[in-house]
């Protein structure tokens, strides 16, 4: 138990400990940020011993890392490109991953004057925001149809970027496999997505942090493909000649989602990489 009067070092090493024997990945990481959540300084750039209400603080946010609560959900608040989301249960967590997508999608803009974009399953708003974010000048719609997540999206799309006297973004609550029928032809330069993927293996096989998470942002039926097939075959048409689509996909997904996709008529297709080397996303044009 995280007692008063421990010094950062001491703190560091007990907690680390704890996650470690809890099986938490990335145990060192995750007590530096405990710290730095509980007594709001740097473990390692402090020597003051730890207060009684850091050790309060600490020890209470250690029991819930250590009952595999993700690390996002404890701090409320995540980092993503240059901005921060708010972030909570209800709401899948946003990852350094999705900024790969984001980023291939904001390339996909280029030569695009005040581009419309439409971002799917928005969750967090973190896609929609990080078009908005590199490129200010874009109108960006975010649907979502979790009331769970919505509360998350509304408040990202009013605070998450600076500066920014109304939301930042569009918030639409809608599904996917439907909200097509509301869009006009040819009204959008790019859609990005970062739908559910994973499939029902998949699903009984969860990491504890990830089964926390909502299962309607994670679940895609038996094969994983439920939402590409929906992407592929109804949302061509709301984009202009030549606009873009932007996918996440899953490690092992890449051929699949190529092949749904070239089915349906899109063309251009390809795929990038995150940076641990696994494939990520895929990009088409209409």
């Amino acid at each position: 138990m995280v007692t008063a009067g421990l010094s950062p070092r001491q703190a560091l090493a007990q907690v680390q400990a704890r996650l470690e024997e809890a099986g938490c990945p990335d145990a060192d990481f995750d007590a530096r940020e405990l710290f730095r959540l509980a007594a709001g300084r740097d473990p390692r750039l402090s020597g003051q011993p730890l207060s009684p209400g850091e050790a309060a603080r600490l020890e209470q946010v250690a029991a819930r890392r250590a009952g595999r609560e993700p690390l996002q959900y404890i701090c409320g608040r995540w980092p993503f490109l240059n901005f921060e989301l708010a972030v909570g249960p209800g709401v899948l967590c946003p990852r350094a991953d999705t900024e790969v997508v984001a980023e291939a999608a904001v390339e996909q803009l280029e030569g695009v004057e005040n581009p419309r974009v439409l971002d799917l399953c928005a969750g967090t708003g973190c896609l929609g925001l990080g078009v908005k974010a590199l490129r200010p000048d874009a109108a960006v719609t975010c649907l979502e149809k979790s009331p769970e997540a919505l509360r998350y999206l509304r408040e990202n799309a009013r605070c998450a970027l600076p500066g920014q006297r109304e939301p930042a973004v569009q918030v639409v609550e809608g599904d996917l496999f439907t909200y097509w029928q509301s869009l006009p032809a040819g009204g959008l330069d790019l859609i990005v997505s970062n739908p559910p993927y994973l499939t029902a293996e998949d699903m009984a096989h969860l990491q504890p942090e990830t089964a926390r998470e909502p299962a309607m942002a994670l679940a895609a039926g038996a094969d994983g493909l439920d939402f590409y097939r929906a992407l592929a075959l109804h949302y061509r048409a709301a984009l202009r000649p030549g606009g873009a689509l932007v996918l996440e996909i899953g490690w092992q997904q890449r051929q699949a989602v190529t092949d749904l996709l070239a089915a349906a008529g899109w063309t251009g297709i390809q795929c990038r990489q995150d940076y641990g080397g696994n494939d990520r996303c895929i990009l088409a044009r209409a």
